[in-house]
């Protein structure tokens, strides 16, 4: 509640402020800053040409932004900077009623500028518009960022690897383990070659040698005595 009476008020003091100004600076304007610029040397102000320049610029531009209720704070503040330069160089000497030339109108514009400039000029203009667009901008990323961040990781789904035929792993002990169905298959270490089991067979005469029952048939020739029988199974 508070808020909304703060920018209603806000908004009437930018109105009236606003009002007040733009009349000010377009009678400047309207006269020529030739004009204004003599008038600003007669009351002793220097630098006259330039002053009226930037009293009819501020005046009348910064009004209508007051108005808009666009760059609020850096317009008041220049506003205020004008009051000062008039209530210093002409007002100041004269008293305070206006009546007799005194600071009361400059006075009371300067320190509604000064409010304007340390308050702002509320949410009822553009740049309360333009604030809650950034802000409602920020919220909006903060709360993304913020569930992004409580968002749980996806888990990565087991890879499944086909094999044909009973696989075999080695158990808790050196020993081999018999896959299901399928008889005890050794687990070789890499790199060793499994050489076949072959049986042994009985030493055979190689070619152009004699065996031991050639010899004897050969000693029985020689000495006339017949040959010597083979044993059986032989």
């Amino acid at each position: 509640m508070r808020r909304v009476l703060f920018d209603v008020a806000a908004l009437i003091s930018r109105v009236v402020l606003g009002v007040i100004f733009v009349v000010h600076g377009w009678q400047k304007w309207q006269g020529g800053l030739g004009a204004a610029a003599g008038q600003f040397r007669e009351m002793g102000i220097p630098m006259p040409g330039l002053s009226a320049g930037f009293a009819a610029i501020v005046e009348l531009i910064g009004g209508v932004l007051l108005i808009l209720g666009l760059l609020v704070r850096p317009v008041a503040l220049l506003l205020l900077i004008d009051m000062i330069g008039a209530i210093v160089f002409v007002h100041a000497g004269h008293g305070v009623l206006s009546q007799n030339g005194g600071w009361e109108l400059p006075g009371a514009l300067g320190a509604l500028s000064l409010m304007l400039a340390a308050l702002g000029g509320g949410r009822i203009g553009l740049d309360g518009i333009v604030h809650s667009m950034f802000r409602r901008r920020k919220e909006r990323r903060i709360a993304e960022d913020d569930l992004a961040a409580h968002r749980p990781a996806r888990r990565a789904e087991p890879t499944t690897v086909v094999t044909e035929g009973p696989v075999t792993q080695p158990g808790p002990e050196s020993g081999p383990t018999r896959p299901e169905g399928g008889p005890t298959t050794p687990v070789r270490p890499e790199g060793e070659v499994e050489h076949p089991n072959v049986p042994r067979q009985p030493n055979a005469p190689r070619p152009g040698h004699l065996n031991d029952e050639d010899m004897r048939d050969i000693d029985a020739l020689v000495s006339d005595e017949p040959p010597h029988p083979k044993p059986p199974n032989r």
